[in-house]
């Protein structure tokens, strides 16, 4: 008799004499995260939620890092399912690299989640996608944005953005666009980030307003570009005299919101996206409701706010707690 016929008649006889579950019985799930990158905090946050939410759901975790390649990405997926991962949770390299890569997974029955950035507008072959509701969340920042422009004097607005060949980027654009034009603000520059580095977002800062100084708000649409910006103001002497908001939020532009180097943050929920893209990935294995579509609110923070406990409630799903 093998050693595999013989266990499984062991736990056969187990269940059968009550000293194992059901649910022990079962084979255990594996969910994977493929990141864009992991040297991004954002993406490690959001691999926190998946790993966090996989650890309650009784499931094991694997990671892969896609180092910004949509190559990679697609290596990876076909490592992962090669390995036998039940479920994929992703955020995507980019929005426009995700079709090939929808259609291998479909045709491996593969149930996946995206977080963060969703997929290519049109496409359908997917389990949920878990974003925030950029668009509307860009309405907002930008009305705040041109808020702040003009109690400082002017009405001309500079924006550092996330790049524009991903979804939920365009949405941001669209819902700023449409409240720059309502509010009666300039957009006069954008500049797209590569690495989202806060050296790149120095460097974009520095060259806007040399090129634009007489720019009043600066909208950043990722993390680091408020911390960029903020450290430009401070070295040109501008600190408080332009205005700053910023999407996604974290410990470091958390204490420039306190020390009113930046005026407002619209937190993005990094470990909830994680842990409700998990959620639906095993939902979706184990028969249960699934949530096609999930839009995440972006609450605005104020300086005044931070330390509220409706905030300290949001930021619990945003980034890990200090170790």
């Amino acid at each position: 008799m093998t050693r595999r016929v013989k266990a499984g008649l062991a736990l056969a006889l187990a269940v059968g004499l009550g000293l194992a579950s059901p649910a022990e019985a079962t084979e255990k799930k594996t969910v994977a995260y493929l990141a864009p990158s992991l040297d991004i905090s954002y993406w490690q946050w959001v691999g926190y939620g998946v790993k966090k939410k996989a650890e309650e759901l009784g499931m094991d975790y694997v990671e892969f890092t896609s180092e910004n390649s949509p190559a990679k990405q697609m290596d990876n997926a076909r490592t992962a399912v090669t390995k036998g991962v039940d479920a994929i949770v992703i955020g995507p390299v980019s929005s426009t690299s995700t079709p090939p890569l929808l259609a291998y997974l479909k045709s491996q029955n593969i149930p996946i989640a995206f977080a963060g950035i969703g997929p290519q507008p049109g496409q359908t072959d997917y389990t949920s996608s878990v974003t925030a509701n950029n668009y509307e969340t860009g309405k907002a920042q930008g009305s705040f944005v041109c808020k702040l422009a003009k109690e400082r004097g002017g009405n001309k607005v500079g924006m550092l953005s996330l790049p524009q060949d991903r979804e939920n980027a365009q949405k941001y654009l669209k819902g700023a666009e449409e409240a720059f034009k309502a509010d009666g603000c300039d957009l006069v520059q954008m500049l797209e980030t590569r690495g989202l580095t806060v050296n790149e977002a120095v460097t974009q800062a520095n060259d806007m307003l040399t090129a634009h100084p007489d720019i009043k708000g600066i909208y950043g649409m990722y993390d680091e570009a408020g911390t960029g910006a903020a450290k430009v103001l401070e070295t040109r002497g501008l600190t408080g005299k332009v205005g700053i908001a910023v999407a996604d939020g974290s410990p470091t532009t958390i204490g420039l919101l306190k020390a009113n180097a930046i005026q407002g943050i619209f937190f993005q929920e990094a470990v909830g996206q994680g842990l409700d893209g998990t959620q639906q990935v095993y939902n979706a294995l184990s028969g249960a409701p699934v949530e096609k579509d999930l839009a995440l609110v972006m609450p605005l923070v104020t300086a005044d706010k931070v330390d509220s406990a409706e905030a300290k409630g949001v930021i619990d799903r945003v980034f890990p707690p200090a170790k």
